[in-house]
C-alpha cells in the first residue's frame, strides 16, 4: 500500500476529519453491541415468565433508541469520512491535472489523450472509493472484530467463541491470495479502459474525417474490437469477485452451522440460557459483517493501489523544461531575438529538425520563414517559445539567454498563432480574452477582432461575440478560426508576434487588410512571420529560407528574386498558380 505515501500531505491536512469520522463509527460500533443484550434480557425474561407489558414496552423502547443513535451516528461518520474522501478526489484531480499543465509537450506527443483522460476518471474514482469506503470498512471491521469476540467470551463462554473462529484462518489466508490477484487485474481492466476511452475520443474528435471517407464501418469494427477486449478483461477481475465474495459468505455460513449445534447443545444441557445462546447468534452476526468487510476492503484496497500507482506514474514524471533555480523575469521587452549556432533533434529521432540556425532580428524589425513543408520552419518558433529545450547553440531575447528567462515572463511577452489554430468550446469573446484572467472590456475584444479582420463576421453571428464555438472552432469556417487566433494574440498587445502560417485559409485581400493592420499596431515591435505564400512575407524587412533545416537564402524580397534560388522557384510557381486560378 505504499502507492497512497503520496497523499500525506492530504490525510496530514484532513486528520481530524478523519479523527472524528472514526470516532462516531467506533461510537455506533459500541451501540450495535448492545442489541445482543437487549435481545438477551428480552428472551431470558420471557423464559421465565417475568415479562409484563411495561417491560415489552421497555425493551422496545431500548431497541428504538439505540436504532436512532445508529442513524445520528452513520449520519455523522459518513460526512466526515465519505466527505472528506469526496474532498480527496478533488484534490488528486486537481493535482493530477495541474501537473499535466507543467509537463512538456512532447510527455503529450507520446501519451494518448484518452488514457489521460482515464486516470482522471476511474483512477481518481478508485482511489476515492479506497480511500472513503475503505477506510470504513477496515475500521469497522477491525473494531467490531475485537469488540464483538470481546463480549462473546464475556457473556458467553470461551469455547463457543473458539469455535466461531474455527474458520478465521481460511479467511486470511483466502484474502491474501485473492488480493494480489486482484491488484494485477484490475491494474489490466483500468489499462484496457483507457486503451476504450481514448478509442472513443479520438473517433468522436475525427467524426467528420470518418464520415467524409465513409469509414463508419472501419471505425465501429476498431471500437467493437477494444469494447471487447474491455469486456473480456472486466469479466477475468469479475470472476475473482465472483468467487471472492460467495466464498466469505460460504465459510461465515460453517460458522453460523458450528453455534447452531453446539450452542444449541449447551442451551439443551443447561450451560448457557436461551438469551445468552439468542445474543451470542446476534454478536455473531455481527461477525459476519467484519468478517465480509475485511474482504471488501481488500478489494477496494487493491483496486486503489492500482489506481494510485498509474496516477504516481504521472505525478513522478518532471517537466523536462522549467525554470532554473536563479530565472529572472523579463521586463520592458524590447523584441531583440537572436539564435546562435542553434541545432536540434526531436527525442527519439536520430535526425537533425535545425542545423546551424544563426540569425539576428533587430526590436522592432520583421523577419519572414519560408520554405517547404517539413522544412524546420515551425521548430524555430517552438524553441524560442521554450516548447522544446536547445541542446546545440543558444537563443537570446533582449541579449538574455532565453533559459535563464522565467517560462512564464518569456511566453507573456510572445503573442503566437500557431498553425493549428485551436479554439475553444466557448464564446467568441471568451476565446480571444482567453490570455487574461480577468474579464476584459468589450471595446478591447472589438478592436482586436477590428484589427485581425473578423469584425464584420462576428457581428453578422446570432450572438454576436456571445456566440459559442462548437469543438475545436468547427462551427466557423478556417478563415475566421485564423483571424480568431490572430485577434487572441494581438490583445495581448505582445513585444513579439508570431504567426505560423496563420493567414493561409485568409483570401488575398484580407490578407493585405491584416498585414496593412500589423504594420501600424507592430510598428515598434519584432515580428516574425512563417508561411507558404510569398504574399505574405514580401514586405518583411528580412526573409531567410528554410531547406532541410538549414538556411538556404537570407535577404530582401527583391535580393531573393534576384538569386534565382529556392525563393525565386517558389515565387514563380505561386504566380503561375495565380494566373491558372485567373484564368
Amino acid at each position: 500500500m505504499s502507492a497512497f505515501v503520496t497523499l500525506k500531505s492530504f490525510f496530514k491536512r484532513h486528520k481530524w476529519s478523519y479523527l472524528i469520522g472514526v470516532t462516531w463509527l467506533l461510537f455506533i460500533d459500541l451501540i450495535q453491541l448492545l442489541v445482543p443484550q437487549i435481545l438477551r434480557s428480552f428472551t431470558d425474561n420471557l423464559r421465565d415468565g417475568l415479562l409484563d407489558p411495561p417491560g415489552i414496552i421497555k425493551h422496545a423502547f431500548l431497541i428504538i433508541l439505540t436504532g436512532v443513535l445508529i442513524a445520528i451516528g452513520r449520519f455523522f461518520w459518513r460526512i466526515y469520512i465519505l466527505g472528506t474522501s469526496r474532498e480527496l478526489e478533488y484534490y488528486l484531480r486537481k493535482r493530477l491535472f495541474n501537473h499535466l499543465l507543467t509537463l512538456s509537450p512532447n510527455y503529450f506527443n507520446t501519451h494518448k489523450t484518452g488514457d489521460l483522460m482515464a486516470h482522471a476518471t476511474n483512477d481518481v474514482n478508485a482511489v476515492r472509493m479506497a480511500i472513503g469506503q475503505g477506510t470504513i470498512m477496515i475500521v469497522d471491521s477491525v473494531f467490531m472484530i475485537i469488540l464483538t469476540l470481546f463480549m462473546m467470551v464475556r457473556t458467553t463462554n470461551l469455547r463457543l467463541t473458539a469455535l466461531s473462529l474455527v474458520t478465521l484462518p481460511f479467511i486470511i489466508i483466502f484474502v491474501n491470495r485473492f488480493g494480489k490477484i486482484i491488484h494485477k487485474r484490475f491494474r489490466i481492466v483500468q489499462e484496457a479502459f483507457s486503451n476504450l476511452t481514448d478509442v472513443t475520443q479520438e473517433s468522436f474528435s475525427g467524426i467528420r474525417v470518418v464520415k467524409s471517407f465513409v469509414q463508419e464501418n472501419l471505425v465501429l469494427e476498431n471500437f467493437t474490437r477494444i469494447n471487447e477486449d474491455n469486456l473480456k478483461k472486466n469479466l477475468s477481475l469479475f470472476l475473482v469477485s465472483g468467487t471472492f465474495h460467495p466464498f466469505i459468505h460460504f465459510i461465515s455460513a460453517i460458522s453460523f452451522l458450528l453455534i447452531i449445534f453446539f450452542g444449541g447443545k449447551e442451551v439443551i444441557l443447561n450451560r448457557i440460557s436461551l438469551g445468552e445462546f439468542i445474543a451470542f447468534n446476534s454478536y455473531l452476526g455481527l461477525l459476519v459483517w467484519p468478517m465480509m468487510a475485511l474482504g471488501w476492503v481488500i478489494n477496494l484496497l487493491q483496486r486503489g493501489a492500482a489506481s494510485m500507482e498509474r496516477i504516481n506514474a504521472i505525478l513522478d514524471e518532471k517537466p523536462e523544461i522549467k525554470d532554473l533555480d536563479n530565472a529572472i523575469d523579463l521586463d520592458e521587452v524590447k523584441g531583440k531575438i537572436q539564435f546562435k549556432n542553434v541545432s536540434f533533434k526531436y527525442p527519439r529521432s536520430e535526425n537533425y529538425a535545425l542545423k546551424n540556425i544563426d540569425f539576428t532580428i533587430e526590436p522592432g524589425k520583421s523577419l519572414a520563414i519560408i520554405g517547404r513543408t517539413g522544412s524546420g520552419k515551425t521548430t524555430i518558433v517552438n524553441l524560442l517559445l521554450r516548447l522544446y529545450e536547445v541542446e546545440e547553440g543558444e537563443i537570446f531575447v533582449d541579449d538574455i539567454p532565453i533559459k535563464n528567462l522565467t517560462l512564464k515572463s518569456l511566453r507573456e511577452n510572445i503573442g503566437y498563432v500557431p498553425q493549428d489554430n485551436f479554439l475553444f468550446s466557448t464564446s467568441i469573446e471568451e476565446n480571444i480574452g482567453f490570455s487574461f484572467e480577468e474579464n476584459l472590456r468589450r471595446e478591447k475584444i472589438v478592436k482586436a477582432a477590428q484589427l485581425a479582420e473578423i469584425y464584420d463576421n462576428i457581428i453578422n453571428f446570432p450572438d454576436g461575440f456571445d456566440t459559442v464555438l462548437g469543438e475545436r472552432g468547427v462551427t466557423i469556417s478556417g478563415g475566421q478560426k485564423q483571424r480568431t487566433s490572430i485577434a487572441r494574440a494581438l490583445i495581448k498587445e505582445p513585444s513579439i508576434l508570431i504567426l505560423d502560417d496563420s493567414l493561409s485559409s485568409v483570401d488575398t485581400e484580407t490578407e493585405e487588410k491584416i498585414l496593412n493592420n500589423l504594420k501600424s499596431i507592430m510598428k515598434d515591435r519584432t515580428t516574425i512571420i512563417i508561411s507558404h505564400r510569398i504574399s505574405t512575407v514580401k514586405d518583411c524587412n528580412e526573409i531567410i529560407v528554410i531547406d532541410e533545416g538549414e538556411i538556404a537564402e537570407r535577404g530582401s524580397h527583391d535580393y531573393l528574386l534576384g538569386q534565382n534560388g529556392i525563393y525565386a522557384e517558389l515565387n514563380e510557381k505561386q504566380l503561375l498558380e495565380e494566373k491558372i486560378i485567373n484564368d
